[in-house]
């Protein structure tokens, strides 16, 4: 079998390209506009050349913060030596009980920075009262959940995870076991408070993680629902990768005399070779997905789609094709979800087809290629999207199908 060729063009007009069938396919090769409300040209742009970045050198080891002794040891057998940026300048305000808004970028260790001091206070508290952590979507709650599970071996404290698409019987008996964290998105919190399953009048502490997505998600009235039900006596931590109006007015009305944390670097999106491919019909569009999916270099490859519906049947096309694929979106259970994730993560599943549930806030390392083979509703959700590749300093590449 002949092997296929794909090349980035050297600049927008150069028009780049590659073999299908015997006859070369040409994409980026000025772009018509479709009915989409982005102009195609944003989805072009040269990777910037990795700039060497200085080393930082944390002022503390985690040895040195102040943790019980059980703490400390399963930091120990989990390996953590060194603090990352947000976890060095965020884990001293909070153990001191502080206030705190940290800003960061995505898969920088923030749950680390607000679990490891709030583990330690629930401790020396014996196990009284709640911390209330509220995410964007299920899979952070379930990654914050897994970290909370290692950090806390053997220290007798209890989590409960309650995110939507997931029984929610089985929420309510978890919560009537009194457990000192509450993990959740916040429409499935807000249920389980009016069923008066959860209550919210000993939290302790407060996190709002991914604050700034969680807005973006039409989610505001929700947390504004839970913030009226919670003590006024309280320490609230806000982690977002923005400040924007609407997050300083939040947290001018959530925190008070917060300390402010900010390590963000540039956006992920620097990194990343972004281009267009041209189809005509839904036939074309697909067969050049497949020939895509089937060279060798796109070996991890994240492919976004519009609607649940679209985004099954696309990764049941693909199976056909012999491309081992999951697909992940709302209709899927919680499990399901979950399994389809670890699926790609462990490198079972070449493809992953999702909606934009899965453009922030998951840990997928190495993601070679993320293809929208459909377009996003708007920028914002496509700098999401391509910023699941080209993470921790490495390249990656981008596709974007536009009509001709």
């Amino acid at each position: 079998m002949r092997k296929r060729s794909f090349s980035r063009p050297s600049s927008p007009r150069s028009g780049g390209q590659f073999r299908r069938n015997g006859r070369v396919v040409n994409f980026n090769s000025r772009p018509k506009r479709g009915p989409a409300a982005i102009d195609p040209q944003r989805f072009i742009n040269k990777a910037i050349a990795p700039v060497e970045q200085e080393v930082y050198v944390p002022h503390h080891q985690f040895t040195d913060f102040a943790f019980t002794e059980g703490l400390k040891a399963n930091i120990i057998k989990r390996g953590f030596t060194a603090p990352t940026p947000i976890q060095d300048k965020s884990i001293t305000p909070v153990l001191e009980g502080r206030d705190l808004i940290g800003l960061a970028n995505t898969g920088t260790g923030k749950t680390a920075a607000f679990l490891l001091p709030l583990i330690d206070h629930m401790q020396r508290r014996n196990g009284r009262g709640t911390v209330l952590i509220v995410v964007p979507t299920r899979e952070l709650a379930v990654q914050i959940d897994d970290e909370f599970r290692e950090f806390g071996k053997g220290l007798r404290l209890y989590s409960a995870l309650c995110v939507g698409g997931a029984s929610m019987n089985r929420q309510i008996e978890q919560l009537r076991r009194r457990p000192q964290f509450v993990i959740g998105t916040p429409g499935r919190l807000k249920d389980l408070v009016q069923q008066r399953v959860l209550k919210l009048e000993h939290t302790n502490a407060l996190v709002l993680d991914e604050a700034d997505r969680m807005l973006d998600m039409g989610f505001i009235n929700d947390i504004e629902f839970l913030m009226s039900k919670l003590p006024e006596e309280r320490q609230s931590l806000c982690f977002s990768a923005t400040l924007s109006p609407e997050i300083e007015r939040l947290v001018h009305r959530l925190l008070k005399d917060p300390v402010t944390v900010s390590v963000r670097t540039a956006e992920t999106s620097q990194n990343v070779d972004q281009d267009i491919v041209r189809a005509g019909s839904k036939e074309e569009k697909l067969e050049l997905l497949i020939d895509l999916l089937k060279q060798e270099d796109f070996d991890k490859v994240l492919v976004f789609g519009q609607t649940k519906w679209g985004v099954q049947r696309l990764a049941d096309t693909l199976k056909k094709h012999d491309i081992v694929a999951e697909a992940i979106h709302g209709d899927k259970s919680q499990p399901q979800r979950q399994k389809a994730l670890r699926a790609f993560k462990n490198n079972q599943a070449k493809v992953l087809v999702a909606t934009d549930v899965a453009a922030r806030g998951l840990d997928i390392p190495n993601v070679s290629h993320v293809i929208n083979f459909d377009q996003p509703n708007n920028y914002d959700d496509y700098i999401h999207r391509i910023g699941r590749t080209g993470r921790g300093g490495k390249a990656g590449k981008a596709l974007t199908f536009v009509a001709h």
